[in-house]
């Protein structure tokens, strides 16, 4: 039997169609880009409705095609951190907030945790614009009283299809109100938000499975009987899918945004390991955790440098970059879109520094890419320091996977590590059909890993120029 896995993701809503050994199936992948909102002043919002409807044709283009006869499961790798006000009718009182909005503020009245790194360990979060905790009272104070319930994304678009749509354990992680070691809402989180039980959404039981409403079961027959499994978080799938289950290996994955992360196992009530402070910490289940850090930027990079520096295309951009050794180029400060958590630096915190008259666009593209290698070299000796050894890394990701310079780059900044790289574009919808079919001892095995040395030689034609010193 077949599972459906669905990749709710902030730059794009995916939906593939896996074999009995996680294997896609040929053709059974449905994509739809998603229109996000960005501003100057910090603006990273989604619009739900179109949202859910980009979704709806994901689902109606499979169907068509014949992919979803066989689905038993349905598995779903969805956005953390992602926040929307509703009615009382569930309807949205405003867009999304995504993990890239920085607007929120914490309200002048308020003094935040009594203890921050207690509440840290707790939590394995910050009292910062990112998570709930300051975002609920930010959204408050501007929809007004209209405001009945609070939902994520991902609950919004599952509470559209399904009949129930409880939060699960690792999307309630992200919010920053989960006490990580009771696996339930965190009081003092709850007084930050300003919120009671009754406006979050309910949390999802061990073994939770949904099913769809009637009325959608009749427009997909192939998903009727189908159990829908509680969503993994982008982040913690993506480890999944890249084969990083536990201490041995991290994952760097850079899709629209970057992360680094370490899986371990940690059972629900086992007391947790000390959190360095510049370090979060999220739940893949009950089981497992995530500990990492995480980047405003990622291919949102190269989608900035290739709209605004007329980058050549394919071959030629990779000829060209291979001029520029990994480690060298440009100094930059790649923070475009601010500081993730525990950072506070606003959008607009990019730099670029000793432009020339022979500064190449390509030049600029180098130096935005090994900006965020440098930044993941950082925080990785950080999270090594909390198992006293280096570890191997998995780059994953769209992004690395489309540039051979990049892995290359992300090499040089890692060593003296080991560092392979995901072959499989889908590591996020692959990882939560992993978790979704408990079958996380088989990541290793099924991760499809290859070497990060492909060599792209430079090219001979055109003008010859010096190469960075590294």
């Amino acid at each position: 039997m077949n599972t459906l896995a669905l990749d709710l993701g902030t730059s794009s809503v995916r939906g593939l169609v896996l074999d009995e050994d996680t294997q896609p199936l040929p053709g059974a992948l449905a994509r739809r880009k998603v229109s996000l909102a960005i501003g100057d002043d910090g603006t990273g919002t989604l619009n739900a409705p179109a949202y859910y409807a980009c979704l709806l044709e994901c689902l109606d283009e499979l169907a068509d095609a014949g992919h979803l006869r066989d689905v038993t499961l349905v598995a779903i790798s969805g956005q953390w951190h992602s926040v929307i006000p509703l009615d009382g009718g569930g309807q949205p009182l405003g867009p999304v907030l995504t993990w890239l909005d920085t607007r929120p503020q914490p309200l002048p009245s308020a003094t935040g945790p009594a203890n921050p790194d207690d509440y840290h360990q707790r939590t394995g979060t910050w009292w910062h614009r990112t998570y709930w905790s300051v975002r609920l009272p930010w959204l408050r104070e501007r929809a007004g009283s209209r405001v009945t319930r609070f939902a994520g994304l991902v609950e919004y678009v599952l509470g559209e299809l399904l009949e129930a749509a409880p939060m699960s354990i690792s999307q309630a992680s992200g919010t920053g109100l989960l006490d990580l070691c009771t696996l339930d809402w965190d009081d003092e989180a709850l007084a930050l938000a300003g919120a009671g039980l009754a406006e979050l959404p309910e949390l999802a039981p061990l073994d939770w499975h949904g099913r769809l409403r009637k009325e959608h079961a009749k427009r997909w027959p192939g998903l009727a009987d189908a159990r829908w499994s509680a969503p993994v978080g982008d982040g913690a799938a993506s480890n999944v899918g890249s084969g990083c289950v536990d201490p041995t290996r991290a994952a760097v994955t850079v899709g629209t945004s970057a992360a680094v992360r370490l899986m371990q196992r940690l059972p629900a009530g086992q007391e947790q390991p000390r959190l360095p402070e510049r370090l979060w910490r999220y739940r893949v289940d009950h089981d497992h955790v995530v500990t990492g850090a995480a980047y405003s930027s990622g291919g949102n990079l190269f989608a900035w440098a290739k709209r605004e520096l007329r980058l050549p295309a394919g071959a030629e951009l990779d000829a060209a970059l291979a001029l520029v050794p990994a480690g060298g180029g440009l100094p930059v400060d790649p923070r475009l879109g601010g500081d993730r958590p525990p950072g506070l630096a606003p959008a607009g915190s990019g730099e670029l520094r000793r432009l020339s008259f022979g500064t190449t666009a390509v030049d600029i593209l180098a130096g935005l890419m090994q900006g965020l290698c440098e930044m993941v070299a950082e925080d990785l000796r950080v999270m090594e320091s909390t198992i006293d050894r280096q570890v191997a890394v998995v780059l994953g990701g769209g992004a690395v996977a489309a540039s051979v310079w990049w892995r290359q780059a992300f090499a040089t900044a890692l060593a003296p590590r080991a560092v392979s790289h995901q072959r499989n574009p889908e590591i996020g919808a692959t990882g939560a059909a992993l978790v979704a079919l408990g079958r996380l001892a088989a990541a290793v095995d099924l991760a499809d890993i290859g070497r990060t040395d492909e060599l792209v030689l430079p090219t001979t034609t055109g003008p010859s120029r010096p190469q960075y010193p590294s």
